[in-house]
């Protein structure tokens, strides 16, 4: 070898280099290979990347590089998930332009990510900023629109006023804005949304097809969906309290069987009936406004604290003729779920429960647990929703809770109340439509104008794309699209008269809804094209964070069904297969008064942690996600100038499972450094005492052992790649380097290499180099090239694995003696039982144990245990 020691800082930049100008990584539409589409969820360009950014995508590429050499062509892109807030909050902030800020970033973190050494396709990168990918976004919009899919309503809505913004309630978190952290405001306002409730059933059903994705993402999106089957009945209002022209109030439940354990109605605060009453009692009218500083999201709401008003109105019974219950307005009631009103059964759901006591109401239990006396059941202040019969339910009694919901359901079905059904079968979705609008300026412009004469009429596909202007200022609060001077003022293009652009822009949720449809087309093909769609998709295995199970995921979701029925691809779902791995933790430090360090500002020594320059005694808090704002990150300019980037990739893959999390150490590091310094001297050695073998005309015991390790080595890393087990391939690699250095060694100080042995440590040196070439792939290169292949390792085909070798000749079986074990032996995979009861009684440990005596009985479990009865 030139050198003993591999120097990463030269080789890793020369073969990133050798790797681009080769063009390796660039896929072919029309390749006649089979597909294979890997993909990590792409980032916000925010400004710089650190090392716990690289996780996912060094898994994705490990998956690209190892499906190459099995011979598939790739689908290995990348692209910048660049509209959004922080781009323009950002600009407010440095009196800059979100566009020049968002460029500025993603050179950086670009160069970045080509630090790590991963086998991208850089010619089909996309920004999503950029007007030829925003603009087929926009002529999607139109498909959308003209279906029926995209559509716009008044609805109260979730305001953001940190961000002035419109959230879904998918980005309301406990109440807060997802981004600014704001608590969030109710308001009415009329916005774009996209019909995702027209796929509900087909989104939920389908969630069983999805194989190999997480159960528990699984799991998130079948309850966020939230398919019930229930009852809608209609309630009737005593007239002596109802307001003129109201007779009725329609609510929806899933739990018809616990009907007389009802104690109050409750509507919605912006129900039209609680509007109606709010305009003539002030009182009712400030208690809606109050409900109206709340967030609209189920969340928001369930969190918050119950609160009613007694409208004074009174709702007949449907089964007791004369039983009156108060009809509240309550501001945990949705009126986009159901009806936007309930009956409240206290004694056996929760929050009615809290309301009831709330409010001095009635609590009767009217299903009884297993085992309890019906004379003494009661519930305190935990509602019992488990299950149970029926009782103090008239002719429920005694019914299990499905009987009664299907008895009690027919009785309200042929029950007329004003010559109609009382009582009508429905299925409910928790999904609501998706909100779109956002009020901002740095977003997709929604490709609407508004004609004072022909209402909203869509942009003609041959005016798109409607681009962003350049010329906004961001000196005032809002979106600065809705104050251009000359932007927004625009000739209808249906009538022609005088008319105003659509101000708001897409969520951009949007924007990554379809990203992964648009990396399908190659550079110079449109944007999206059936053909090359239909080919790649969907992605075979999809990367990235637990955190996207419901709004990313399912957005797209949508998304692709929503493009299959505007005839654009064909397929339904975006993704087969999808990792949500874990994330890269480490350290937290502050110095004395209080301020964060970044870890290079921090030595250890002598049992402590100090500051470098001053020796200043640090504060070592637990490990937690790699943030800039505690600075616990590491960037990978420092980890690539120090160790080099394949030290980072392989530490990143060793140890901890894949979907867990894993804490970067000072420690975990140096060890991967010793460690792929250790293989490059292993096959340096290797190659130096096997030189350039031929295939031997027959093989000893000692090469075929290695033989035997090297390809099981193969065969067991391939299944660990194919099922993601990173850590495990990682773990394989140790132990064979083991076995791989005695051989070495041994081959050593023998002096002389027989041509057998000479062709098993080429061979072993070649399975290793492959084996770890998708995990270290400049490593792999500079080791391809010591070993005299042809070509390059990331063009190299995937080993192929001798089953013969697989097979052991031989199997150790332990030997156990009346139950307890004695010894092992070690005997021909092919010997039969009498050749193993002959070899089991000639042990001296065997020997010793019985003692002179004859065994009772010997019996052999095939290629299991052997035991002998005394």
């Amino acid at each position: 070898m030139a050198t003993e020691r591999y120097n990463p800082r030269e080789a890793e930049p020369r073969w990133q280099r050798e790797w681009a100008e080769r063009g390796i990584f660039e896929a072919k539409n029309g390749d006649p290979r089979p597909k294979y589409y890997v993909l990590e969820m792409f980032p916000y360009p925010s400004g710089r990347i650190h090392i716990g950014h690289g996780r996912n995508y060094v898994m994705g590429d490990v998956v690209a590089r190892f499906k190459r050499m099995k011979g598939f062509n790739v689908l290995h892109p990348m692209g910048w998930d660049a509209f959004g807030l922080p781009a323009e909050n950002a600009a407010i902030e440095r009196n800059s332009h979100p566009k020049i800020w968002t460029y500025e970033n993603i050179e950086t973190m670009k160069a970045q990510l080509k630090l790590l050494g991963l086998s991208l396709d850089w010619s089909r990168e996309i920004a999503t900023c950029d007007p030829s990918y925003y603009a087929e976004q926009q002529r999607i919009f139109v498909d959308l629109h003209e279906r029926g899919l995209a559509y716009r309503k008044e609805s109260e809505v979730n305001w953001d006023p940190v961000d002035n913004t419109v959230l879904a309630n998918e980005q309301v978190i406990e109440g807060r804005g997802w981004r600014s952290g704001a608590l969030v405001e109710r308001r009415k306002l009329s916005q774009w949304f996209f019909r995702i409730t027209e796929f509900a059933d087909e989104l939920l059903s389908a969630l069983d097809e999805l194989e190999r994705w997480p159960d528990k993402v699984r799991l998130m999106q079948r309850n966020w969906i939230g398919r019930s089957e229930g009852l809608s009945l209609r309630f009737a209002l005593d007239p002596a309290t109802a307001p003129a022209g109201t007779s009725e109030v329609e609510v929806y439940t899933t739990r018809p069987d616990t009907l007389y354990g009802a104690s109050f109605l409750a509507i919605a605060a912006n129900h039209p009936l609680a509007e109606a009453l709010g305009a003539a009692n002030p009182a009712l009218a400030e208690f809606l406004l109050e409900c109206r500083r709340g967030g609209t999201s189920a969340e928001a709401i369930e969190t918050q604290e119950k609160k009613g008003f007694d409208t004074g109105l009174r709702a007949e019974h449907p089964l007791v003729p004369g039983w009156m219950l108060p009809v509240y307005v309550a501001n945990f009631i949705l009126m986009d779920y159901g009806t936007g009103a309930i009956f409240g059964c206290p004694a056996h759901d929760q929050r009615d429960l809290d309301f009831a006591r709330k409010y001095g109401l009635p609590v009767k239990a009217v299903v009884l647990p297993e085992g309890e006396d019906p004379a003494t059941f009661d519930v305190g202040d935990v509602a019992f929703d488990g299950v149970g019969h029926l009782f103090h339910s008239d002719f429920l009694d005694g019914l299990s809770i499905p009987a009664a919901k299907e008895a009690v359901t027919r009785r309200l079905e042929t029950q007329a109340l004003a010559g109609k059904p009382q009582g009508r079968r429905q299925v409910n979705f928790r999904l609501r439509d998706w909100g779109i609008s956002r009020q901002r300026y740095w977003g997709c412009p929604i490709p609407i104008i508004h004609c004072p004469s022909c209402g909203p009429v869509a942009v003609p596909k041959a005016d798109l794309p409607v681009l962003l202007p350049d010329d906004v200022t961001f000196d005032k609060p809002g979106n600065p699209l809705d104050r251009h001077p000359t932007w927004k003022h625009v000739a209808c293009p249906r009538c022609g008269t005088a008319a105003t652009r659509e101000t708001d822009t897409m969520d951009t949720f949007v924007d990554s809804s379809w990203y992964f449809a648009r990396f399908t087309a190659a550079p110079g093909e449109p944007p999206l094209t059936r053909e090359a769609a239909d080919h790649w998709l969907p992605v075979d295995q999809y990367i990235g964070g637990i955190e996207h199970a419901i709004l990313h995921l399912l957005y797209a979701r949508f998304f692709t069904r929503a493009l299959r029925s505007a005839g654009r691809i064909s397929v339904a779902e975006p993704f087969a297969g999808l990792f949500t791995q874990g994330m890269i933790v480490h350290e937290t430090y502050k110095d004395s008064a209080g301020k964060w360090l970044f870890p290079e500002e921090v030595e250890h020594r002598d049992g402590g942690a100090f500051r470098v320059g001053t020796g200043e005694p640090v504060t070592v808090g637990p490990p937690e996600k790699m943030s800039k704002s505690k600075r616990n990150v590491v960037p990978p300019e420092i980890v690539a100038d120090t160790y080099g980037v394949d030290c980072a990739r392989w530490f990143m893959l060793s140890d901890t499972p894949p979907e867990r999390d894993s804490e970067w150490t000072a420690a975990g590091i140096e060890g991967a450094w010793r460690f792929t310094q250790r293989l490059w001297r292993l096959v340096g050695e290797a190659a130096e005492l096997a030189g350039k073998p031929d295939h031997p005309v027959a093989f000893g015991a000692e090469s075929t052992a290695l033989r035997r390790a090297a390809h099981r080595l193969i065969a067991q890393v391939e299944e660990d790649f194919d099922r993601l087990r990173f850590n495990v391939a990682v773990a394989r690699v140790h132990a064979f380097a083991n076995v791989f250095g005695e051989a070495v060694a041994s081959a050593r100080s023998s002096g002389t290499v027989a041509p057998d042995m000479a062709f098993a440590l080429d061979e072993a040196a070649a399975f290793l180099v492959a084996a770890v070439g998708p995990m270290v792939p400049h490593l792999a290169e500079e080791c391809w090239t010591v070993l005299g292949r042809s070509g390059i390792a990331a063009e190299a085909a995937w080993p192929h694995v001798d089953p013969a070798l697989l097979v052991d000749d031989e199997i150790t079986l332990p030997i156990q003696i009346n139950g307890k074990k004695r010894a092992e032996i070690t005997v021909s995979a092919s010997a039969d039982q009498a050749a193993i009861e002959k070899a089991v009684l000639e042990l001296d440990g065997v020997v010793r144990a019985l003692e002179g005596r004859a065994p009772k009985k010997i019996v052999v479990v095939p290629k299991r245990i052997v035991n002998v009865v005394v």
